[in-house]
């Protein structure tokens, strides 16, 4: 498959110059567009074209020059037809974007491909003035996915000839006054609104204190209850950069050394490669930079009732798929595991999860004052909590059960904490100060607090993964940040170091992400004169998410063709004994796969073949495709770099 996607993509005759470098290195094409060349990526010139070739040579994006053209959509016609002439792909989805870095006008394409090619194929136009510029994305989808972080250097580093970017280096910040903060509230709950999100956690901190802390909206559909201050929301990802807190303070207590490796102090982790496994050390675990790539589906697809120590069993047979230091690769199971790792340091004697859960209440939650923050699920799910809410199959805001966020119990240092807006905002003043507790108490060194945000890999233009935080500069300002994503819950918080301002958002809704960036451009503004973009930006989001689920829908037959749906097995299973069963309910198919269950819809693929895919409200679900195998029928679900095979049971 490698070979044919290589052999496709090298088919367009390309011509003039090959160059590739040894560091990310800026450069203009002869119009004075601006752009940043990845790492060991080859750039190719070619006419109004410059290519820029993963070192794979199975993914390539184009820069496609077009000059004027009537529209967007007559944009990216011109750009194929100098591009790739032969190629001929369906629109599946345009999507508009909003205007910024100089350019007035942003419009995504994305495209059909077939689940066979695991492929991604996408343009962005772009538009300054009557001319248009056009980026379009074709190739491998592993490849796209394991390089994530070049492809977003390449896209976001593109500006028009000419264009200066805002900076706020070197400006005073203003203080976050009554009236400032409440612009930012406003900016939030019309951005809810519009994004159709239920409840808002959220808290503003300056000057070490907490200005504004409580919420916007409800907890629920349909109930009157509002958000709090102490509302609980799962804030997932957040997890880690808690669980890389208590790492440091176990060093402060010399229980570890960030350049220590990690099998001196836990002799049971291992790793698909042995190499990899004697060159982690523990400032490794959460630095996205091992080369072991994403896998989920791993947990997601798993029975219940897994110990904490099947974050050991998987990692042990997870392979690295880039070089150890190479790329950014997020993987939960690695964070999963350092905190676990930290659990045992603190409490040798007990279980792991124990040990962890124990570690962060004695050293991390009670030290800090974080009285709403949670591991116990059930303690989650009680009192003053937010329940998830995401799109059904047609589009509308439905309220949904939590059970499938239930999943990451076992993983829980990767994502599984329960906190509230005046915990998280606890949090943020933690890094604000570095390392000093509001009430004058040191909890941590400044220089093991500031370890976490040390540069390991980079995620695109000036931004940078560091131990469960990501440090960045935007618009000439240090920003340090997290988002964390589960099944209609999603967080993030913004510390301004130099500025001494943070601010921390909670959402109980698939759409809460549609925000964060804006939020954040919004909070620029105000403290710093910045132009007005972020109210311009909300719209456009909102629009995206309508036509993303009125596009998905479109593709599917729901309830699921009744000749597919015949056709197959009751029960299957996976070679590791995991199992995947049809079952009927309520008039319909249903399908069960781990944590995820619900019904199931059927999607005809380009290539003729036929899809299953679950039709339950939310942001996750799963998309098997029919086939069979040696005469028996089989599911085959994938992700970007693995599949899960499932083979009925006779």
């Amino acid at each position: 498959m490698k070979l044919a996607i290589a052999l496709l993509l090298l088919a367009t005759p390309i011509a003039v110059s090959a160059q590739a470098g040894a560091s990310d290195t800026p450069g203009k094409t002869a119009t004075g567009l601006t752009y940043v060349q990845p790492r060991d990526w080859t750039r190719i010139v070619d006419g109004p074209a410059t290519v820029f070739i993963a070192p794979e040579g199975t993914l390539r994006i184009a820069v496609v020059e077009v000059g004027a053209a009537a529209d967007a959509r007559a944009a990216v016609a011109a750009a194929w037809a100098k591009f790739a002439p032969k190629a001929a792909r369906t629109v599946r989805l345009v999507s508009p974007g909003a205007p910024g870095e100089g350019w007035a006008e942003r419009v995504s394409f994305a495209y059909e491909t077939s689940p066979n090619e695991r492929a991604t194929v996408a343009a962005l136009a772009l538009r300054k003035g009557t001319s248009w510029t056009v980026v379009i994305t074709d190739g491998s989808d592993a490849v796209a996915n394991k390089r994530s972080g070049a492809t977003g250097l390449i896209v976001q580093s593109l500006r028009p000839a000419g264009y200066e970017r805002e900076s706020f280096a070197g400006k005073t910040a203003h203080r976050l006054t009554p009236e400032r903060i409440r612009v930012l509230r406003d900016f939030v709950a019309n951005s809810a609104h519009t994004l159709e999100v239920p409840g808002v956690g959220l808290a503003f901190i300056d000057g070490g204190k907490v200005v504004w802390e409580g919420g916007i909206g409800v907890r629920a559909l349909g109930s009157p209850a509002p958000v709090t201050a102490h509302t609980k929301f799962m804030i997932a990802s957040n997890t880690k950069g808690m669980s890389t807190l208590l790492l440091s303070v176990l060093a402060d207590e010399g229980k570890l050394r960030w350049d220590q490796k990690v099998t001196d102090l836990y002799p049971g982790f291992r790793l698909g490669s042995d190499e990899v496994t004697r060159s982690v050390e523990v400032r490794h675990l959460v630095c996205a930079c091992t080369g072991l790539p994403r896998k989920d589906y791993a947990f997601i697809l798993a029975d219940s009732g897994a110990p904490a120590s099947d974050t050991f069993k998987q990692l042990a047979v997870t392979q690295p798929t880039s070089k150890f230091g190479e790329l950014f690769q997020y993987n939960n199971l690695m964070a999963s595991a350092a905190g676990y790792v930290g659990g045992h340091l603190s409490y040798p004697g007990m279980e792991l999860g124990a040990a962890y859960d124990r570690a962060m209440q004695t050293r991390i939650f009670t030290p800090m004052g974080m009285r709403d923050t949670t591991f116990d699920i059930k303690v989650g799910e009680s009192g003053d909590w937010a329940r998830p809410h995401g799109f059904d199959v047609d589009g509308r805001m439905t309220l949904m059960s939590n059970s499938f966020n239930h999943l990451i119990a076992p993983h829980r240092p990767a994502g599984g904490a329960w906190s509230s807006a005046a915990d998280m905002a606890r949090y943020a003043q933690l890094e604000l100060s570095k390392g000093v507790l509001p009430n004058g108490k040191r909890l941590v060194s400044e220089a093991n607090l500031l370890e976490r945000r040390k540069h390991n890999v980079p995620i695109g233009e000036d931004s940078w993964y560091g131990m469960g935080l990501i440090d960045q500069t935007q618009s000439g300002v240090h920003v340090v940040t997290h988002g964390g994503t589960l099944q209609g819950y999603h967080s993030t918080f913004f510390v301004l170091p130099d500025a001494g301002i943070g601010a921390v958002i909670l959402t109980n809704a698939d759409s809460g992400p549609a925000m964060f960036p804006p939020l954040l451009r919004r909070l620029l503004e105000v403290v710093y004169d910045g132009k007005p973009e972020a109210v311009d930006a909300i719209a456009p989001a909102e629009a995206r998410l309508k036509a993303s689920a009125a596009a998905k829908r479109a593709r599917l037959t729901v309830p699921g063709d009744p000749a597919v749906l015949a056709g197959l097995a009751t029960n299957y299973r996976s070679p590791d004994g995991i199992h995947l069963s049809i079952t009927d309910r309520s008039g319909g198919k249903w399908l069960t796969a781990g944590f995820i269950e619900g019904p199931v819809a059927t999607r005809k693929n380009e290539d003729g073949s036929v899809s299953l895919v679950s039709a339950g409200p939310g942001n996750i679900g799963v998309d098997a495709l029919v086939g069979t195998k040696d005469g028996l029928r089989t599911l085959a679900i994938r992700d970007s770099q693995h599949e899960y095979l499932y083979t009925e049971v006779r």
